[in-house]
Parts: C-alpha cells; structure tokens; sequence
C-alpha cells in the first residue's frame, strides 16, 4: 500500500456536490492499494501513521503524532498513486489492484486507522469522482509505501 501523507489544517472530500467526509487539524491521507498488499500492510501503515512525529510540540519541532495532538483523519482511496510513466506519455495503473481487491483494504484500512485513533475516521467515496480540498499546513507532504518497510 501507497500513502501519500499531508498535514493539514483542515480537509474535505466531495462528491456530487456533497461533501462526504471534512476534518479540522490532522491528517489527509492519500490511499493506494496494489495486488501483493494484504492485512500486513494495513497493520505497519495504522502504526506508521498514528505514530508519525509531524506535528509541533511547544518549541516548535515537529515531535508529536496525530494522536499525541488529538488530530484528526480523512482517507481518500486514490489508485494513481500506482501510476507508471516508463512508457509513454498516457500513464498505466496495471500495478494498482482491482477494485475488488482493493476496496476491502481500502475499508480495512479505514477501520484500522478508526480503532487506532479512537475515533471516526471519515473518508472519500470508493471509486468515486472526488473532489479533495485541503489546506496543507507547513507544507508537510510525506510519501509512505508499505513494501519498503522504512
């Protein structure tokens, strides 16, 4: 799994002129799943993510989580995180996974991340036409792949 991580002072996701999920302080997460990736994945991502230090403490360092500061998250499933541009000028997603397989993660994921933080976590519409609104806050942006384990 793919996680593009962004810091933000508040977060929204519409679709169809609804806004389905919005968060104040916290976390907009970027979500992308591959064919390989299973439980482990959501398992190291959950940790990884509530555990991140990107957020300032008092002098200003970036030292405490999104649970050390009470933030909240907002997950948008995205499969172009996959995107391959070897080839061509037409990007090709044939890595990212079938809805199928990648819905169930996705939601995986969600619940995970929900029990992780003790709270809701709300989140975008599975294969929807999306509109995200964010205003990222440092910029802090972080890219996070499960595969590499870092």
């Amino acid at each position: 799994m793919r996680v593009l991580v962004q810091r933000v002072r508040q977060a929204s996701v519409t679709v169809e002129g609804a806004v389905r999920g919005e968060i104040g302080a916290g976390l907009l997460l970027l979500v992308g799943v591959e064919e390989a990736d299973g439980p482990e994945d959501i398992v190291w991502l959950t940790r990884k993510l509530s555990q991140l230090r990107i957020f300032n403490d008092e002098a200003g360092v970036m030292n405490r989580s999104v649970l050390d500061c009470g933030g909240e998250v907002l997950a948008v499933s995205q499969f172009t995180l996959f995107a391959s541009t070897k080839k061509g000028n037409r990007p090709s997603y044939s890595r990212a996974a079938r809805p199928e397989r990648s819905k169930p993660l996705f939601d995986q994921f969600v619940a995970a991340m929900a029990q992780a933080l003790g709270k809701p976590v709300p989140a975008g519409v599975f294969g929807a036409d999306m509109q995200v609104a964010l205003v990222n806050d440092g910029p802090v942006t972080i890219w996070l792949d499960s595969k590499s384990m870092e």
